[in-house]
């Protein structure tokens, strides 16, 4: 390139260096020439890893675009002046900026003195509210504590005390089961004697007063409830409830209630039991269908027989009713319960039956009869005995006593029958005997 000028002055690489292999030999003092070291630096560059070298020629050819002297001297100078174009526009656009910068500033400014001013109010607001909050914080304080002690007390009254829904049951104001509300009752007063060990000895002694005199009248009511639903069994065949069974269940905590209701229970069976017997006996079943039992009195084994078999099941029966009634009871003697009933309601029956069995072993029908009838005397009080046990005393000394009755008849028919025997053997000996005197 020449100084004066500002051309540049294109060397073919070629003959550069081939001048320079030419020149004196290829002695080293040419081999330093740094002219020929720079043109070696350039050829040996590649440009395909020199990123930066791509960069510049990539920007250069966007405004370098045509290859002439006038170009190439003007270059330098199209460089700079594009480099001031774009650092005047890069400080424009900073400046812009700036103001943005200080506008935002001024704003913070702003901000920063109305929090300022917004602080001082609220630390002014605070002194001024320093009591109303003291005394804010204790009512909080106070009102946690009446919260707790608020659900203390529901607590206490939930378990030591009956719900109005309860209270209406215990005292007849309100239809509905009163067994579940004397259960709690019963409940509440064995609780309550938890207190009794405590502070609250006073609070437990009205509770425990207040729960017995509830316990009582609940459990005479419960009794008069009971004793009026047992009247209405009348039926042959009767449903017992299941509120009549939960009834008894609650009466066992009061003896003389629960055998007071146990005895109108057998007392209405027992009325039941002597009409259907007399019934059976005269009137036979729903439509006459089995026939009545008094016309095959003809026939004193089957009349026996078909009393005994109705009164076999009638015990039978009685018994079950007795079972569903008491199934929910737990203490002890109920079995011995269920036995002296089902004897209480069978005591009806014996004089009729007593009656009818004495005509017919009186008729004395005939040894063989009396032998059949006293047998089957004898297996119904097996039978009866094994269903009810001993307890059903009169129903099984009335079968005993028939029993024994036709024994003896029995044998006195069949001693009589022996006499008439003896009395003609004698009397054909002594016929042979005046025979053979005459001969």
């Amino acid at each position: 390139m020449a100084e004066g000028s500002g051309e540049v002055v294109a060397v073919p690489a070629t003959g550069a260096v081939n001048g320079l292999n030419n020149g004196a030999g290829g002695t080293s003092a040419q081999t330093n020439n740094p002219l020929s070291r720079k043109l070696r630096k350039i050829l040996d560059t590649r440009l395909d890893n020199d990123k930066e070298m791509l960069e510049a020629l990539k920007a250069l050819s966007t405004f370098f675009v045509e290859n002439s002297l006038r170009t190439r001297r003007n270059l330098r100078g199209d460089i700079e002046r594009r480099s001031l174009a774009i650092n005047e526009e890069f400080v424009s656009i900073f400046k812009e900026v700036k103001e943005e910068l200080e506008s935002i500033h001024e704003e913070v400014q702003a901000m920063s003195s109305c929090c300022q001013d917004m602080t001082c109010r609220l630390q002014a607001a605070k002194e001024q509210t320093q009591d109303l909050i003291t005394k804010t914080t204790k009512l909080q304080a106070e009102s946690q504590t009446l919260e707790i002690r608020a659900q203390v007390a529901d607590a206490f009254l939930s378990k030591f005390q009956l719900s109005s829904d309860e209270m209406s049951l215990l005292r007849g104001t309100r239809e509905g089961p009163i067994t579940e509300a004397l259960g709690r009752v019963k409940q509440i007063h064995n609780d309550v004697k938890v207190l009794l060990r405590t502070n609250q000895q006073t609070a437990g002694l009205e509770i425990m007063e207040q729960m017995a005199l509830l316990q009582e009248t609940s459990y005479e009511r419960l009794y008069r409830w009971a004793q009026s639903e047992c009247r209405t069994l009348t039926q042959e065949s009767c449903d017992i409830s299941p509120v009549l069974t939960q009834a008894m269940e609650a009466l066992q905590d009061r003896p003389v209630l629960y055998k007071y209701t146990l005895d109108e229970f057998g007392t209405a069976r027992r009325s039941t039991v002597v009409r259907g017997f007399i019934d059976a006996l005269t009137r036979g079943g729903p439509g006459g269908t089995p026939r009545p039992i008094e016309m095959h009195s003809h026939d004193p084994l089957r009349y026996v027989g078909d009393m005994l078999a109705w009164l076999h099941q009638a015990t039978a029966s009685e018994k079950e009713h007795l079972e569903a009634l008491l199934k929910h009871v737990t203490t002890q003697g109920v079995e011995e319960n269920i036995q002296e009933v089902v004897g209480h309601i069978t005591e009806g029956v014996c004089r009729p039956l007593k009656v009818r069995i004495e005509q017919v072993i009186v008729a004395e029908p005939g040894a063989v009869l009396l032998y059949k009838i006293s047998n089957l005397l004898k297996f119904y009080h097996h039978t009866i005995s094994g269903i009810v046990g001993n307890s059903a005393t009169t129903l099984l000394t009335t079968i005993e006593e028939m029993h024994l009755l036709s024994k003896k008849i029995f044998f006195s028919s069949l001693s009589l029958h022996a006499s008439k025997l003896m009395d003609k053997v004698c009397l054909e000996n002594a016929i042979l005997k005046l025979r053979e005197s005459f001969f």
